[in-house]
């Protein structure tokens, strides 16, 4: 199942782009831009049957048009231990040291880049204990291209027309080229955790996706199936 962040952001542009370029990386984004979407967000986003707050790491500005994100951080704080990172454009010392004494796990100055912000991220959930490789964004082999962040899919120089289920599926394997992605973990990323029992839904659109970008869909050289276990996408070059 993918990772699931909150990102509190007012600035309609910046939300818009952290959020793409978190997507792009295989994260499940929710969003909210005031201190109240927030506070809801954070006591309704419960997945069905697992207790906490429903999601994985927190991304939290400070100056939100309705209230001041520190207060969504001592609110957390009092019930959960996900992590938090907080992005704001203030940037005095003694404001770092608060929220950090305060709960913060880490602190990211306004404009920052979104691959340090990706690598900030890795490493608070990684003290918690979740391991989260970077992921593959770009890939090539044998002449055929794609950029998850572009949606873009090359065959021979040629554009591949693909449906929105089939990208997803395929950017999934792309994401985690070289390793084995199991059944459970596409049908959960791909389709939802509901569908874990519907793997005639990967037999069909494996097949769709090697008809559109194999040499010879019978004998697959870059969707290789790892019999009983799921999928792997080969390592690009």
């Amino acid at each position: 199942m993918s990772l699931r962040v909150l990102l509190v952001e007012d600035d309609r542009a910046l939300r818009a782009t952290l959020r793409a370029a978190l997507v792009v990386e295989g994260y499940e984004v929710l969003t909210a831009a005031s201190l109240s979407e927030g506070l809801a967000l954070v006591a309704h986003a419960a997945r069905p049957g697992e207790a906490g707050p429903g999601l994985d790491l927190l991304l939290l500005d400070l100056g939100l048009p309705d209230g001041d994100g520190e207060t969504l951080l001592q609110s957390l704080r009092r019930r959960h231990g996900l992590p938090v990172l907080v992005i704001s454009a203030r940037e005095a010392e003694g404001q770092k040291i608060r929220l950090l004494d305060a709960g913060a796990d880490d602190y990211l100055v306004k404009p920052f880049g979104v691959a340090e912000l990706l690598a900030r991220m890795r490493v608070a959930l990684r003290h918690r204990g979740t391991t989260v490789a970077a992921a593959i964004t770009h890939w090539q082999h044998e002449g055929v291209s794609i950029d998850l962040a572009d949606s873009r899919v090359l065959r021979q120089g040629q554009p591949v027309h693909l449906t929105p289920t089939e990208f997803k599926l395929l950017a999934r394997l792309v994401r985690s080229a070289g390793r084995i992605v199991t059944h459970r973990q596409l049908l959960a990323d791909v389709w939802g955790p509901e569908y874990l029992a519907h793997t005639h839904y990967l037999r069909l659109y494996m097949g769709q996706l090697r008809a559109k970008l194999e040499t010879v869909p019978a004998e697959p050289r870059l969707l290789l199936t790892e019999p009983g276990v799921g999928y792997r996408c080969v390592e690009g070059q």
